[in-house]
């Protein structure tokens, strides 16, 4: 990932050079100070420009438009707010995300972090910064040729704010949630002769850095715990599997954990039910799971986020061979239930059974998420809008769904059941690991359940959202980091000390 944007956030002073953001409301009416820097007609030259662009100062829309003479600056850009009415459902990291977008090739830009009707709080602009930055991100490591001259070195963007000591501070904690969002799209873009398990294991390893505890579990280890489940999907690989365990002790001694658990696929042909050719290049991106447990607990870590947690994911590569696993094969799981495989494209739950089980077992978390690049089957149901959402517990529900309304990363609850259940009952074994299309991401879910006791637990289906998603004011990038910014938000809002 090349870092693009330097930020820095200084005093409402003079500027000199580059571009001048302001922030408007839909009456077009520019924060005081601004006048300050684009002269007394600041407002009626506003509205000119808006009148001659129908700009409206729609929320996130842009105008942009040439100083005047001698303002000391180059462009001044104007990024709407919409109404003062609606102003509380604004998302402040989507309006960096806006303003970002609007910069284009300049290489320096001040903004006036200011509202029409007054100044705003340290974290909404600290909200704005983390959008910038997250913006800004790009995946461009294996690009030989040489890029503009312009492009070269970072730009450089100033927030200019009343209390800039308070901004900081408040930008200090976004910085490490950007960190953590950049480190699970770097690698979820990596591409597969990269990122195999044990290349995944040693970076997450350099997490220890920022006070991490991490723990690689090779397959020895793993055939003696007893992850059958998780080693058989990658037993048709000459890449060894990986579990690893990443420890974040940043509460009281003796709490127990948060848990999160992801699903790591580095790369899934689908194994001896191989999928079609069409797309598979993108089944590098079957690691989303993982690779956003990584990104977080690197962002719990880098803030120091007042409480234990723990990450663990299970990392395999899912290929066709002679030593590869069957259809018709039948696997006992660490909870020792034994599953007939099916289909060998369905193997995320496989890996997901047994970590989930060595997780609760060795733990005892306040609650466990997983997240997971599951089922086309939710893609069908959701498209890229939503996470699927399934769980056992309703508060844990409640408090992922209003995260994922604060953030952006929004999520659906499904629904889970006894007759969804039986859907999975195998004519061999104690369950079997794929029932068909009908209510594929249900059953699925269904499948993880049983290898969850009564820990709460929720499971998020992000084939949806973790790779490939649509464009947003936040992020361009084909790896999203989707679900660094949701759990942060939960554990801050609800378990730290």
């Amino acid at each position: 990932m090349s870092q693009r944007l330097k930020l820095e956030v200084k005093a409402l002073n003079a500027i000199a050079g580059g571009d001048l953001v302001i922030l408007v409301s839909d009456r077009l009416a520019p924060p005081k100070v601004a006048e300050d820097w684009i002269g007394s007609g600041a407002h009626a030259l506003i509205a000119r420009a808006a009148a001659a662009e129908r700009f409206k100062g729609k929320a996130l829309a842009g105008l942009t438009l040439l100083a005047p003479e001698d303002a000391g600056y180059e462009r001044l850009i104007l990024v709407g707010t919409g109404s003062e009415s609606e102003r509380d459902k604004l998302d402040f990291a989507a309006l960096g995300g806006a303003i970002a977008g609007r910069l284009g090739h300049s290489r320096s830009a001040d903004i006036i972090a200011a509202l029409p009707e007054g100044e705003l709080s340290a974290g909404e602009i600290a909200e704005i910064g983390l959008g910038l930055r997250l913006r800004s991100y790009a995946f461009d490591r294996y690009k030989t040729k040489s890029r503009d001259k312009d492009q070269a070195e970072p730009k450089t963007v100033t927030l200019r704010a009343p209390d800039p000591a308070a901004v900081k501070k408040a930008l200090k904690a976004r910085e490490a949630i950007a960190g953590g969002v950049e480190l699970a799209r770097d690698l979820v873009n990596e591409p597969p002769n990269v990122l195999f398990p044990e290349e995944f294991a040693e970076r997450a390893a350099k997490l220890d850095k920022l006070g991490v505890e991490v723990e690689i579990l090779d397959e020895k280890e793993l055939k003696k715990i007893g992850m059958r489940a998780l080693l058989g999907v990658g037993q048709g690989s000459h890449r060894e599997s990986r579990v690893v365990v990443m420890r974040w002790n940043g509460g009281a001694k003796g709490d127990k954990p948060v848990a999160f658990v992801g699903k790591g696929v580095t790369f899934d042909t689908g194994g001896i039910s191989i999928k079609p050719a069409g797309g598979m290049e993108d089944m590098k991106g079957d690691m989303a799971g993982a690779a956003c447990v990584t990104g977080l607990m690197q962002a719990l870590a880098a803030r120091k986020a007042k409480v234990n947690a723990v990450g663990v994911i299970g990392l395999v590569e899912n290929m066709p061979d002679g030593k590869a696993q069957r259809p018709g094969d039948i696997v006992t799981s660490l909870s020792g239930q034994t599953i007939e495989i099916i289909n060998t494209d369905a193997e995320g739950r496989l890996v997901l059974a047994d970590v989930l089980w060595y997780t609760q077992e060795r733990f005892k978390p306040v609650f466990m998420v997983n997240l997971a690049t599951l089922t086309g089957a939710i893609l069908v149901a959701l498209a890229q809008e939503n996470a699927g959402l399934f769980s056992n517990n309703d508060e844990l529900s409640e408090r992922l769904f209003a995260a994922g309304k604060a953030t952006g990363e929004t999520v659906w609850r499904m629904p889970l059941s006894a007759a969804y259940d039986k859907m999975i009952d195998s004519r061999f074994a104690d369950m079997k690991n794929s029932s068909g299309r009908h209510g594929g991401s249900i059953t699925a879910a269904q499948f993880l359940q049983r290898h969850v006791n009564d820990t709460p637990w929720a499971h998020l289906d992000i084939a949806g959202t973790g790779m490939g998603s649509p464009n947003s004011e936040t992020n361009r990038s084909w790896g999203s980091g989707w679900g660094v910014r949701l759990l942060d938000r939960l554990v801050a809002d609800h378990y730290e000390s």
